[in-house]
């Protein structure tokens, strides 16, 4: 085994291509949003979940927005803030509160989907219907196998 084998290949590592790809495509995402929406990433992710999975608590959120408890707890916050989300106390559980997205919250989810549905369009469309089945079977295939290594 030569030194280029023992040593990790970091452009062909897939967590870290994975990880880049993520980050480049947030980033877009959020420089569109901030500037029309004033939403951060994880604004934008909170948004996004609690307008097909009204009434999460952050706990949660966090998981599926791969966000860390004080990234949720400070994007919640502004999004309250703003008037775009509600907290509504749980019976029995006086530290965690069910979230919902307000009259602005649900109005400014709509004016996003068309534009986020518009970038994946963009971004897939060098790709056959075929081949985004494909990826589709890749990421869900590498998904599950990501979660029985933790």
């Amino acid at each position: 085994m030569n030194d280029m084998q023992r040593s990790l290949y970091l452009p062909r590592f897939l967590p870290y291509r994975l990880t880049k790809l993520s980050g480049m495509i947030s980033r877009n995402l959020a420089a569109k949003y901030s500037t029309m929406f004033d939403l951060t990433i994880a604004e934008w992710r909170i948004v996004a979940l609690l307008g097909s999975n009204p009434g999460l608590t952050a706990r949660e959120i966090a998981p599926l927005a791969s966000l860390d408890k004080v990234s949720i707890s400070r994007a919640v916050e502004r999004l309250v803030k703003s008037g775009r989300l509600e907290k509504r106390k749980l019976d029995g559980d006086r530290r965690s509160a069910a979230l919902y997205l307000t009259e602005a919250g649900t109005s400014t989810l709509a004016e996003i989907i068309p534009l986020a549905q518009r970038y994946e369009d963009q971004l897939l469309a060098e790709f056959t219907p075929e081949e985004n089945e494909q990826l589709d079977h890749f990421l869900n295939r590498l998904d599950a196998m990501a979660d029985t290594l933790k």
